[in-house]
């Protein structure tokens, strides 16, 4: 559904280096750059989804959006560990730290969270639920389908 999502910062040769490490722990790689633009996949290239960070076109400052978050799957508990560690070493902030969630969360839940340098809000998360015993993830629908 989602074809790309664009984050906006303000010193992309600070940011080159929290993305590459943040996108780099999940499996992403910088596949695109030129002046003012960074672009990730998968590490298998697949075309979409991608994410951008960029300085805004505009030429005003980036600003980070109240309620706005770019979540980032992962395989695993530890997939999501490495992120956040990697966060945290390359100049962002921590904003939640790896673990469980309960309570309004979906049971089974893993997820930690980080600000990168320029304010922008991180997730990473797995459904520990969903991982089956030989550790690949099992693709079932979470959410079940509403009738009309």
């Amino acid at each position: 559904m989602i074809s790309y999502v664009t984050i906006g910062v303000n010193d992309i040769s600070s940011a080159r280096i929290f993305y590459d490490a943040v996108l780099g722990s999940l499996d992403h790689v910088r596949v695109y750059e030129q002046p003012g633009w960074l672009g990730y996949t998968d590490a298998i290239g697949n075309y979409m989804p991608r994410i951008w960070v960029c300085n805004p076109i505009d030429g005003k400052p980036a600003t980070v959006g109240n309620g706005s978050m770019v979540g980032l799957h992962a395989k695993s508990p530890e997939d999501v560990n490495r992120f956040h560690a990697a966060g945290l070493a390359h100049g962002g902030h921590n904003e939640g730290d790896p673990g469980r969630r309960g309570g309004d969360y979906q049971a089974g839940y893993y997820l930690a969270y980080l600000r990168d340098p320029d304010g922008n809000k991180l997730s990473a998360f797995c459904n520990t639920d969903l991982i089956k015993p030989d550790g690949t993830y099992d693709p079932q629908p979470i959410f079940p389908k509403k009738s009309r």
